[in-house]
């Protein structure tokens, strides 16, 4: 199960599903490019894992965005 952020202040919010599939990917194949499990990509959409810097900047560099395109601390 993913593991919850323990404040509000941990809370990294994002854009990761709308992007994905925008750009024609799904969480499996996601998962692969940034060599995690899928089920990793599911709950970060959800807001229930918030990525390391290396995972956030993995993810931006396979849908080739910006980190700050993806991810935020304030509600997107």
């Amino acid at each position: 199960m993913g593991r919850k952020p323990k404040s509000d202040e941990e809370l990294v919010f994002n854009r990761l599903e709308a992007i994905r599939t925008k750009a024609g990917f799904t969480r499996q194949q996601l998962a692969d490019a940034v060599d995690v499990h899928y089920q990793t990509i599911g709950y970060i959409e959800r807001n229930e894992y918030s990525p390391s810097l290396v995972l956030a900047l993995r993810i931006a560099k396979a849908l080739n965005k910006k980190v700050e395109q993806i991810f935020s601390l304030e509600e997107i």
